[in-house]
């Protein structure tokens, strides 16, 4: 057939797809016989449907005699591209039906330490609300340090992270959620617990050996450990704690985390109009990631306890 002369089909509605569907069911039925219980029509009309499904395409389907029923090649390739049709439309039926449903899966959490019972942001309240709206949701919380969540961000091995807020990276989105205040701390066993002279402790705090929290998380606190004599790094809050709990270190911690030693007369600060700065807290996840409504959600209610949340 020339290129002039070839048919180009036209748009395909309700109607072929129901020639298409008796067609389908005709093959994998062996035949018009085999095929009138499962269609629950006579065998007259399946014949008229299938004489009109091939009027439309202008292909001769099957041979159907004496010698049986049997495809043609055109037959045998329309019959292919018809169950991949039907499969791409129960695709699309399931996900539109999806949307109506009950949200499930797991939800993927990559997160710093010590940030899930603080005063300051309630994320108890937040996996309260998530349990409510979200009852069949798996929640899956890992703890990692600051370049490990956003790789895994990155990767999308995780749908969410919690980090200090200290610098953007191509490819992820910060949510900032809300900033705490770091002080410097010393133990009541640590030389510098009992000086009252501020200029004296200044002098004094240049010997007194630092524990660097491993990351610098915005210029301010970069400045703050300026001057400080270095003598060993801990990322996290346990340790840097326990480490200055020993008398033999001075390390910045944020207030809330601090406030039950202080309380108990074991930790106080050093020079305090001094020595602070503001820590950012932010969730992230990946710029143009796979779409996720689970993700969407808990990034809503995040955002909506960001907006209760009073700032520091």
């Amino acid at each position: 057939m020339s290129h002039a002369n070839r048919l180009v089909l036209g748009q395909i509605g309700d109607y072929e797809i129901r020639l298409l569907k008796l067609f389908k069911t005709v093959v994998e039925c062996g035949g018009f016989s085999a095929a009138e219980t499962e269609l629950n029509i006579s065998r007259s009309t399946i014949s008229i449907h299938m004489s009109n499904l091939e009027s439309r395409l202008k292909l001769k389907l099957c041979r159907r005699g004496r010698s049986g029923f049997a495809l043609t090649d055109d037959g045998a390739v329309v019959y292919e591209s018809a169950k991949r049709l039907f499969t791409k439309l129960e695709e699309f039926r399931y996900s539109v039906n999806e949307l109506h449903e009950q949200l499930s899966g797991e939800l993927k959490i990559v997160s710093s330490d010590n940030l899930w019972l603080e005063n300051e942001f309630s994320m108890v309240d937040v996996f309260a609300r998530l349990g409510e709206v979200a009852p069949e949701v798996n929640v899956s919380v890992d703890v990692a340090q600051m370049s490990e969540i956003e790789r895994r961000v990155l990767s999308e091995d995780a749908d969410v992270g919690f980090i200090h807020y200290h610098r953007d990276l191509d490819g992820l989105d910060y949510h900032p959620l809300y900033q705490v205040r770091c002080f410097l701390y010393c133990s009541d066993t640590h030389p510098l617990f009992n000086e009252q002279d501020s200029n004296v402790l200044e002098k004094k705090l240049a010997d007194a050996k630092f524990i660097h929290p491993g990351i610098y998380t915005n210029p301010e606190a970069s400045a703050q450990v300026q001057g400080l004599r270095s003598a060993g790094r801990a990322y996290h809050y346990e340790p840097r704690a326990a480490l200055i709990l020993s008398g033999h270190y001075v390390g910045f911690l944020p207030e809330n985390f601090a406030r039950r030693w202080v309380e108990q007369g074991r930790l106080k600060t050093i020079l305090p109009e001094q020595k602070s700065h503001p820590l950012g807290i932010a969730a992230i996840t990946r710029s143009h990631g796979r779409q996720s409504r689970l993700k969407d959600l808990f990034l809503q209610l995040l955002t909506e306890q960001a907006a209760v949340t009073p700032t520091s």
